[in-house]
């Protein structure tokens, strides 16, 4: 019979080796009640589930308002590129808001006035080509039957034209896409709106703009923002005038030999040629020199070779004369980083990242140039692009140059010899 205790209940026998034998394990069900599902893991599935949720959210409204940013992009740096203009004016007594005011009506007095005129240009072009078109029909016609001893005549070839089923097929889709014509014109005088409310706020109210922007950070990065936007300033405003400049220039020059070929409204295609080459870059130029080749292709072929000719050359003057000397203080960026970025703010942003991207790495540039710390280039000869040489010997060119120069020495020796003796003579006499 087990011993008990005092308590009634049978006590553990100890082991002969004075050690307790191991009691038995707890049934399933008492385990079963102590081990529950950790307390946090619905706080951490709700707080995944709700992450998650917000990420999409946030997607979905990046996505629905990808418009909207782009345009306070470009008005922002509109913006940056007119705040000299205001600041001029306001240091002068006026006011911000209505120095903003006056230079946006400046620009769209401008704009208007050149899509006016450029307008009317093109619609004089279009009729005069329309009542040329059977002319231009006849005679290519006559080489058509000279050539390949056809017997084609004009009135065949208007009215396979009409019945063909070509052009029907052109008709019906050109008018069933006319209301998308429409839309699109609508939405793009909603966007230049939009650009240009923008644009004139941040214009007027710059320096709330800056407080309001200020008031919210420690006072050493407030510094530093103040110093960022001033550079974003410098350089985006630089940039537009000085492609405003080239662009007066290249305008003249090129009005100039539209003048002196006779091709009509030689004003307003320099205009054109000057405003479209500088401020859609890459491409530009190319745009640009197209319509003028085409309304002297009217006037007569070989003028359109000749814009061609000089469209090409001038290009080179501007890119290796006239471009980096004006651009050296404003935008003093390779033009290699240049083409980059356009391409880059291109694949990010269309036609909006390019406009942008030059000014935009012009200033970061600059910002961070400040930042990094420059020493003194060491005196090698491979710094220049030179290969580090024999020592004590020169090199091929340097001793070419040795040779030339001790020949020369002794030709003048020989020219001077005659002279000294001769005087040397008579002075003895």
């Amino acid at each position: 019979m087990a011993p008990t205790d005092e308590t009634g209940q049978s006590s553990r026998q100890a082991s002969p080796f004075g050690t307790t034998p191991p009691g038995r394990p707890p049934a399933e069900g008492a385990a079963g009640q102590g081990v529950g599902m950790p307390r946090w893991l619905p706080r951490a599935v709700l707080l995944v589930l709700g992450l998650y949720a917000v990420f999409q959210l946030g997607t979905w409204a990046f996505h629905q308002l990808t418009g909207l940013l782009i345009n306070i992009l470009i008005a922002f740096f509109l913006a940056l590129a007119i705040e000299p203009a205001v600041s001029w004016m306001a240091t002068r007594g006026l006011r911000r808001g209505l120095a903003a005011a006056l230079v946006f009506l400046a620009v769209m007095i401008v704009s208007a006035g050149f899509i006016t005129l450029l307008g009317s240009m093109l619609a004089g072009q279009i009729i005069k080509i329309v009542e040329d078109f059977p002319d231009y029909l006849d005679s290519v016609i006559n080489w058509v039957n000279t050539h390949f001893h056809t017997d084609l005549k004009r009135v065949d070839v208007q009215e396979g034209l009409l019945r063909s089923d070509w052009l029907r097929n052109y008709v019906q889709h050109s008018a069933t896409g006319v209301l998308d014509v429409s839309a699109q014109v609508l939405g793009g005088l909603f966007q230049l709106l939009t650009v240009a409310l923008f644009s004139f706020y941040f214009a007027a109210d710059g320096p709330r703009l800056r407080r309001a922007i200020c008031s919210v950070l420690p006072p050493a990065r407030q510094a530093e923002v103040l110093r960022a936007w001033e550079i974003a300033v410098n350089k985006t405003g630089g940039y537009i005038y000085s492609r405003g400049l080239m662009a007066l220039i290249s305008g003249i020059a090129h009005y100039i030999l539209l003048q002196i070929l006779g091709v009509p409204y030689a004003p307003v295609l320099g205009v054109w040629v000057g405003l479209v080459s500088q401020f859609i870059p890459t491409i530009g130029t190319y745009l640009a020199g197209a319509l003028p080749m085409l309304i002297a292709f009217t006037v007569d072929p070989w003028y359109a070779l000749w814009v061609l000719i000089f469209v090409v050359i001038y290009q080179q003057f501007e890119n290796y004369m006239l471009q980096p000397k004006l651009t050296s203080k404003t935008v003093d960026i390779h033009p290699a980083v240049a083409f980059g970025s356009v391409i880059a703010g291109t694949a990010l942003l269309g036609a909006v990242g390019a406009l942008i991207a030059i000014p935009a790495v012009a200033t970061l540039q600059a910002f961070l140039g400040a930042y990094v710390k420059r020493y003194a280039v060491t005196d090698d000869p491979r710094v220049h692009g030179h290969r580090r040489g024999e020592p004590g010997r020169p090199g091929l060119f340097t001793r070419a140059r040795q040779v030339w120069a001790r020949r020369q020495g002794v030709a003048q020796d020989d020219l001077d010899e005659p002279g000294e003796g001769s005087s040397g003579s008579a002075g003895g006499q």
